[in-house]
């Protein structure tokens, strides 16, 4: 165990997190994308499980390799990251590829996968808003800092927001939790929260008084149809998603059905990503559930031990916002799986089927690792030092 404790450094309580969401992850990719690579693969009903696996192993490589730099590390190549991931989110909108009618991902050429923008996009945006609110303590409570803030958390935001609303929406959420957290004026805050309130009961307004027929080749006819959906105003059909979903939650039960024995995965679309924690639901019950949302509970609120623990504010800012952007992903999802919210699209990290967002995810994780490192090696040095002087 010690050895285990000298190799897998930092929060011991986030490796736990990580080794189970990767297992449950594994279980339920398996489960849910059988038939699916049955069908496409020549009966290789292993296909979808395999290419996740092997992005989740390097994914966790990268995991390791990331907690053992110092997290002070990532606050100067911040500054570069967040250019590169505007330049990146600017080109997908022009050749990316396009999933549901969005262009959403870059092809990475001569390796045949894709590349998912928006997630390097928000891992860079937290560490920028990091380093900047920890740069500008002194005068954080000056309009000036916010106005900085806000322009490039717009710029992001309004790249993401085209193609992958809901992505965008949780990176907004986000950065207002940071500011917040951060000590940004509270004023500017509750006036910028108004401003937002306003903004979006406005859209939704016209959403659904738009007549969408002449926006076929956007997002808005999808958006318009999953607000009429979530708000009964469609046809019954219309909801076969969420209507499926919840059955799948509704026959797991306590204990569920159990591994492999799902049925409405030969219903569900997406059941390996969008809908993932129905099938957890189903398979391992109420149990299950439980465990996959207590294990991001407990990812904030180890997070906020490292807040409170953490001598820079860079180091507490990031390992915070990195670790609230998961969570609240994740906390989306699962409300989608059970019908309180419209369908978004949003996965769970770590436990979906994913490929580049499995890796970013597992980097998010390793930087977290590296803060609470440096927090529990730096307890370790003053432990040793009051020692000493008591000697």
């Amino acid at each position: 165990m010690a050895k285990l404790k000298r190799v897998l450094r930092g929060d011991p309580y986030i490796w736990g997190i990580v080794i189970l969401l990767s297992l449950i992850g594994t279980l339920a990719v398996y489960s849910s994308s059988v038939n699916l690579a049955f069908i496409k693969h020549d009966g290789n009903t292993e296909f979808y499980f395999l290419r996740h696996f092997i992005f989740l192993l390097i994914g966790l490589f990268l995991l390791f390799l990331f907690h053992l730099v110092n997290y002070k590390w990532f606050s100067r190549p911040a500054q570069l990251l967040i250019w590169v991931a505007i330049a990146l989110l600017i080109l997908t909108i022009f050749v990316g590829s396009e999933i549901n009618n969005a262009s959403r991902v870059l092809p990475i050429p001569g390796l045949g996968i894709t590349f998912q923008t928006s997630d390097f996009a928000k891992l860079a945006l937290v560490l920028y808003i990091a380093r900047y609110l920890s740069k500008n303590q002194k005068d954080v409570h000056q309009f000036k800092v916010l106005r900085h803030v806000l322009l490039v958390i717009g710029i992001v935001v309004a790249l993401i927001a085209p193609e992958n609303l809901s992505t965008a929406l949780v990176v907004f959420f986000t950065c207002l939790f940071l500011l917040y957290i951060g000590r940004i004026n509270f004023k500017y805050l509750a006036l910028l929260g108004i401003c937002c309130i306003t903004v979006v009961v406005i859209s939704f307004t016209a959403l659904l008084n738009m007549d969408v027929s002449k926006y076929q080749e956007s997002r808005i006819p999808t958006w318009k149809k999953r607000v009429e959906t979530f708000m009964g105003m469609s046809e019954e059909d219309d909801n076969y998603q969420q209507m499926q979903s919840k059955i799948a939650v509704a026959t797991g039960g306590l204990f569920g059905k159990g591994p492999g024995n799902s049925t409405q995965r030969n219903y569900l679309p997406h059941p390996y990503s969008d809908f993932i924690f129905a099938i957890i639901m189903e398979e391992y019950g109420w149990i299950g559930g439980a465990t996959v949302i207590g294990c991001f509970l407990l990812l904030i609120i180890r997070c906020f031990k490292i807040v409170l623990k953490a001598p820079k504010a860079f180091g507490a800012l990031a390992a915070l916002g990195l670790g609230f952007s998961m969570s609240f992903q994740a906390f989306v999802n699962m409300a989608v799986a059970v019908g309180i919210v419209p369908v978004t699209g949003l996965t769970i990290p770590l436990v979906s089927m994913g490929g580049t967002s499995l890796v970013f995810n597992s980097i998010a994780f390793g930087i977290i690792l590296s803060v609470s490192r440096s927090v529990e090696e730096g307890d370790s040095l003053n432990d040793v030092k009051k020692n000493h002087e008591l000697a």
